[in-house]
Order: structure tokens, then C-alpha cells, then sequence
């Protein structure tokens, strides 16, 4: 295995054996992202009774169908084992507190060696629960918007007027006119006599009480009710503790120089994710972009969501940071929104998708043109995106000099994009699993899987080394230095 498969896609077995490939590829001008991609070879139904145990709660045990809760936002056996349909992506599986706290180590551990960027992946019951909150709360926003005949206007066009808002929130019940008077002076909210999105998502501050979070609003009554009738109090902790394990993680980084970056996970799990993001990015990157979130662009809301995060960090005045990815659960996602009832998140088509991507792209672009203090991931094995990016580069006068703008492939594919661009300056880096030959053998499946799509492009990576090796017989330099 380690001469061929294993060879070809892991760097190593543990942090010292991955050095001489790191070294290698820094003469390069290639940077590592360092990937620990040890997981459990569990069984589908091991896999099942896990997803089940760690994201059904105590209430819903109990008391299964009494409480709120929508179906896309529930545990669902027979989509509990979460990595069918999966070949490009990682997928942990919550077992318990001790086991998350082994991983944080693991984590600290990739963060002190050198020039790499560990990815951080919460979920579990809490992070499904924040995610319907969050969810609930912006609908209800889209709600309130159509009664004010703004339910046409792009996300960030979406003004409430204050009064106007004040009035419907008293007469849908949600409660008396003082108490909704001091909800927005208490934020110093309204001010300026309207409410946006980014104001409402403000009213929810993830630092207090989570059962207190847990109240959504009733689009057909008005009135905030419980998501679920009880949460318990180690319900309650396995939240804080998450919270804290994604702080002394940040901190680490901080203290090492390096960037975080959080990985995208399924859209039932993500808009909590996306927010505890968002929280480290206002509190650690003050100075210089630290904490990147991740953008998954097959998703039809993407472009709203990299739009309304680069608003918020211009009011607040900290660093942007974003990966950019076409997104890795794309059939398991569309299966189980036939399959459950709810609307398909992705995105119509390959086409529709390269758009998405693009438009995401252009719009953090021309952020960094405008203020230099955001920074983007362009991570893709697309060799149309890569050129579309450095035409964008060039048109707006960003040098790769600056480090605002780099690029991301995975160890062992695609390396006729990463070499040439750190050749030519471009900060670029491969993602660099490592682990033990024995439990990295579910990520070797899966890199077995995704080549067997992209060997149809095979014949043009050939050409491109023939093409290389006569220019090396003929210039006599079959043996290259590279200069850096």
C-alpha cells in the first residue's frame, strides 16, 4: 500500500514521516494544509445507531412527535450513516465527550506544525437544534419582509421599517409593545429607523443559555414556542464545551500563526456551524484573517450567505475569510430531501453550480480590491475556475505577493495546477492527509472512488508530462532544480 495507493494520496504515517514531502514540495512553492484523515471503519448499521444516539435528544426519546421540530432538522435512520454518497469528505461521528476531546488534540497537535491549516468539524444534536433556530428566525425575518412588500428585494436590500415592524410583532402576539420597545433599544437596534437581516440575526447571541435559544417562532400563529420541552442540563453542557473546544482551538492558531479553517457539513447541520464560524471570525480576526469559513457553492443559497457575511464584517471592522468549494454531499443531500419532503438545497446542474462558484468568487475578489482585509481559498481541481480567478487577479490589480488570494488541491491530484502556480508565486498548498496505513483506509476508498470520475481528464495530464519530458531531453535538464 505505502509504494502504491497509499504512496500516491497520504504523505505519511505520522508528523515526522510527512516531512521530507512537505520539504519536497515547499522548493516548489507548494504550502501544506495538514489533514489527519484517520476514521472509524464502522458498519452502516454502527454508523446508524451513532447518528442516532448523538443527534436525537433526551425530550425526543421521551416524548417522540411532541415537540416543533422539522423534519430536515431530525435525525433520520435511514440517513444516519452520513457518509452514503460521500467520496470527498470526512465524516466523524459523535461518540462522546472524551472522544471530542481527543480530537481537539489531535487538531492542537496539527496546529504546531508548521504551515498547516486544520479543519474543525462540530456536529451533533445541539448543532442540529441551533441549526433549525437559526433557520426558523431567518424565515420568520422573510416573513415579516413580505408584509412590508419587500420579499423581491435581494437579501441585503431587505429593509424592515422599524415602527411598522414594531406593530406586526404586537399584533401577531410575539409579545407586548414595551417588551418589543426594549428588544431593539436594549441591541441598540434601529437606529437608523429600519431593521436588516444582519440586525435580526444579531438578536440571537449563541453565549447565552441555549435552552433559551430554542424558542422559534410559529409563522401561522406568531407566537415564540419551544422547539422541544426539555433540554437538559448536560444537553445544555455538550454545547459549552463545544463552544470551548472551538476557542482553544483558535486561540492555538493565533498563538501559532496559523489559519483555521472549518470544514462545510450538510445543510441540516451547517447554519449552526456557519454561526459558532462567524462568532470566532468577530472575536480572532481583528488583526489579520485567522478563522476561514467554508462556502459550498452547489448550494442555491450560497452566494446570499458569502454576501451577508462580508456585510457584517465591514459594519464590525474584522477580517474576512472564506474557502471556496463546490460542495461534497451533493446526493446524499437531493436523496434526502426526496425522501423527507423538503425542498432540494442544491443547485440544478453542474452549469448552475460553476455560476455559483464564480459569482461567490468575483464578489470576495472584489472585496479584497476594495478594503484588502478579506481573504479566499479558492479550492478546486477545476482548471477553468483557476484561470477565471487569476484574469480576475490580474484585471483588479492583485498581486500574488500580497497573500490575499490563495489556492488549494488535494495531495495527489491535479498537481499540473498547483506546481505551475507556486512556480509562478501564487500562494498555493495541497491538502496533506496523513495517518497510519491501517485507519486511513475509508479516506484511501473514497480517493479510489472520486478518480475513477476524473480519469476521463487522465489523458490530458499525460500529454502535459510528455510534453514536459521532451522539453527536458531537449533543453538537457532532466533533472530540474525548481527555483523559488
Amino acid at each position: 500500500m505505502k509504494m502504491t495507493f497509499y504512496g500516491q494520496f497520504v504523505a505519511g504515517e505520522d508528523h515526522n514521516s510527512i516531512k521530507p514531502l512537505i520539504r519536497k514540495n515547499e522548493a516548489f512553492g507548494v504550502g501544506a494544509v495538514l489533514d489527519y484523515s484517520v476514521e472509524e471503519d464502522l458498519t452502516q448499521e454502527e454508523a446508524e445507531k451513532k447518528e442516532m444516539d448523538s443527534c436525537v435528544s433526551e425530550a425526543e426519546k421521551e416524548s417522540p412527535g411532541a415537540d416543533h421540530r422539522e423534519k430536515k432538522y431530525k435525525a433520520h435512520r435511514q440517513f444516519g450513516d452520513r457518509r452514503g454518497g460521500v467520496i470527498s469528505a470526512r465524516t466523524y461521528f459523535y461518540a462522546d465527550e472524551a472522544k471530542c476531546d481527543m480530537q481537539m488534540e489531535t487538531f492542537i497537535n496539527c496546529i504546531k506544525a508548521s504551515g498547516n491549516q486544520p479543519h474543525y468539524k462540530p456536529s451533533d444534536k445541539t448543532t442540529l437544534q441551533f441549526s433549525e433556530v437559526l433557520v426558523k428566525w431567518r424565515r420568520f425575518f422573510n416573513f415579516l419582509s413580505a408584509q412590508q412588500g419587500k420579499s423581491q428585494m435581494t437579501v441585503l436590500e431587505q429593509k424592515l421599517e422599524l415602527e411598522q415592524l414594531k406593530e406586526s410583532l404586537t399584533e401577531l402576539g410575539v409579545g407586548a409593545k414595551d417588551d418589543i420597545e426594549n428588544w431593539f433599544t436594549g441591541e441598540k437596534l434601529g437606529l437608523s429607523g429600519t431593521i436588516d437581516l444582519l440586525d435580526w440575526n444579531s438578536l440571537i447571541n449563541d453565549t447565552t443559555k441555549i435552552s433559551n435559544l430554542l424558542m422559534v417562532p410559529n409563522l401561522q400563529t406568531g407566537h415564540l414556542e419551544p422547539l422541544l420541552n426539555i433540554f437538559t442540563e448536560e444537553e445544555e453542557r455538550q454545547m459549552k464545551r463545544m463552544l470551548q473546544r472551538v476557542d482553544i482551538l483558535a486561540k492555538h492558531a493565533v498563538e501559532n500563526g496559523v489559519r483555521l479553517m472549518v470544514d462545510a457539513e450538510q445543510t441540516y447541520f451547517q447554519p449552526a456551524i456557519s454561526r459558532l464560524t462567524l462568532e470566532m471570525q468577530r472575536k480572532f480576526n481583528r488583526e489579520k484573517p485567522v478563522i476561514f469559513n467554508t462556502y459550498q457553492c452547489y448550494l442555491k443559497e450560497a452566494y446570499d450567505n458569502v454576501t451577508l457575511d462580508v456585510e457584517l464584517s465591514r459594519r464590525e471592522g474584522w477580517y474576512f475569510g472564506a474557502k471556496l468549494v463546490r460542495g461534497a454531499y451533493m446526493y446524499q443531500e437531493r436523496a434526502r430531501a426526496k425522501e423527507i419532503g423538503y425542498e432540494d438545497p442544491i443547485n440544478p446542474d453542474y452549469e448552475a453550480t460553476n455560476r455559483m462558484y464564480h459569482k461567490c468568487l468575483e464578489y470576495v475578489l472584489e472585496e479584497i480590491e476594495h478594503s484588502r482585509k478579506a481573504n479566499v481559498m479558492v479550492a478546486t481541481h477545476n482548471e477553468d475556475t483557476v484561470k477565471f480567478t487569476l484574469d480576475k487577479m490580474n484585471e483588479m490589480g492583485l498581486s500574488p505577493t500580497e497573500n490575499k488570494v490563495y489556492f488549494g488541491q488535494l495531495l495527489g491530484m491535479c498537481d499540473q495546477i498547483s506546481f505551475p502556480l507556486g512556480q509562478a508565486g501564487f500562494p498555493v498548498y495541497k491538502y496533506v492527509p496523513y495517518g497510519p496505513v491501517n485507519e486511513v483506509i475509508p479516506y484511501l476508498s473514497r480517493r479510489a472512488q472520486e478518480n475513477r470520475g476524473i480519469m476521463k481528464g487522465s489523458q490530458r495530464e499525460r500529454s502535459l508530462l510528455w510534453k514536459e519530458l521532451r522539453r527536458r531531453l531537449l533543453a538537457g535538464q532532466i533533472i530540474y532544480k525548481p527555483v523559488y
